[in-house]
C-alpha cells in the first residue's frame, strides 16, 4: 500500500496520452514498468514508491500500451518506440537529464533509450531486463506464457494468476488476490485485446524487429558509459539470469546484483533489498 500523496495528470506527448503518477522532490527518476498483462506504473512499483519518494522526484508513467495511457505501440519497433515516447515525456515536463528504472520491457526500454540519447540519461537501474538475449533460441516458459495471453480462448483471470504466480515471483502464494483482480481488469480493457502491446513479432518484418529488439547486438553497447546497476532474481524464469553477467561484461560501467529466492519481480519480491540498493546508487553511496 503506497501512503506519499501522488499527483497525477495526463500529459500529451507525439499526441497520444501518457498517464503520470508523480511524488516527492529532487533529482528525477523515472519508474517504467514492465509489459505484463494489466500492468501499470503504481502497481508495478508499489512496494517502491514510499521509499524513493524521500529522496528523488518520482515519475511514474503508465507505458504506452497499458493503464490509463494510449494503447498503441509501435510493433515494428518497440523499445524504440517506447524510448521515443519516455524521452517526450520528459520533453514534456521540462527535464533535461533524468535516472531511468526500469523493470523487464520498461528495462529494454530504458536501456534503448540511453543508447539512443545517453545525455538524457544520469543512472540506470534494471531489473531483469528484455532484449537481453530473449530472442535468441526458443523463448522462456514465462515469456511463452506472457506472450499466450491474448491468444487460444483469449485472456482469463486463471490465466493471469497462473502467469503472475507462477513466472513472475518465486513464492507464488505471496501474490494477493487484489493484485491479480487489479491486473486482470486492465488486462480485458477492449482497446487492449484488440491491440495487445506486447506480442510476438509476425509477417515479413518479423526478422527485422527481432534484431532489433535483441540489444546485445547493439554494437554501442560496448560503449554506454552511463553508470548502470542491474539487478537479477536467480530464479527468474521470464527473461533468463544469464542476461546479468552478460550485461556485466558488456556494459564498461556496470554493477551486478543477483540474488537467490527472487523472480522476475525483484523489486517487489525483494522490495527491501531493492529499495536500499537504488537509492544507494542512485544518490552516488554505492
Amino acid at each position: 500500500m503506497i501512503t506519499t500523496q501522488l499527483s497525477e495528470r495526463t500529459v500529451s506527448v507525439a499526441g497520444k496520452p501518457i498517464f503520470v503518477s508523480e511524488t516527492g522532490d529532487g533529482p528525477a527518476v523515472v519508474m517504467l514498468h514492465g509489459g505484463g498483462p494489466g500492468a501499470s506504473g503504481v502497481s508495478n512499483y508499489s512496494r517502491n514508491i514510499d521509499a524513493l519518494a524521500t529522496h528523488f522526484r518520482l515519475i511514474v508513467p503508465d507505458m504506452p500500451g497499458y493503464g490509463r495511457s494510449a494503447k498503441y505501440v509501435d510493433h515494428d519497433d518497440p523499445f524504440g518506440y517506447l524510448a521515443d515516447m519516455t524521452r517526450g515525456l520528459l520533453d514534456e515536463l521540462g527535464i533535461d537529464t533524468a535516472h531511468l528504472v526500469g523493470n523487464s520491457y520498461g528495462g529494454a526500454a530504458a536501456l534503448r533509450l540511453a543508447l539512443d540519447t545517453p545525455h538524457r540519461v544520469g543512472k540506470l537501474v534494471l531489473m531483469g531486463p528484455g532484449g537481453i538475449g530473449t530472442t535468441r533460441g526458443l523463448p522462456t516458459a514465462g515469456l511463452r506464457s506472457l506472450l499466450s495471453y491474448y491468444g487460444g480462448d483469449g485472456p482469463s483471470r486463471d490465466k493471469l494468476a497462473t502467469f503472475i504466480r507462477t513466472y513472475l515471483v518465486y513464492d507464488g502464494s505471496s501474490v494477493p488476490e487484489d493484485l491479480i483482480d487489479l491486473r486482470y481488469r486492465a488486462s480485458i480493457d477492449p482497446e487492449v485485446i484488440a491491440d495487445p502491446p506486447l506480442r510476438r513479432p509476425s509477417g515479413p518484418r518479423a526478422l527485422r524487429t527481432l534484431w532489433r529488439m535483441d540489444l546485445t547486438r547493439d554494437s554501442r553497447l560496448r560503449r554506454l558509459t552511463t553508470p548502470t546497476l542491474v539487478l537479477w532474481g536467480r530464479d527468474d524464469k521470464v527473461n533468463r539470469p544469464s542476461g546479468g553477467p552478460t550485461l556485466l561484461n558488456t556494459l564498461p560501467n556496470a554493477e551486478l546484483v543477483m540474488t537467490s529466492h527472487t523472480g522476475h519481480w525483484m523489486q517487489w519480491e525483494r522490495a527491501e533489498l531493492f529499495n536500499r540498493l537504488a537509492i544507494e546508487f542512485l544518490e552516488g553511496r554505492r
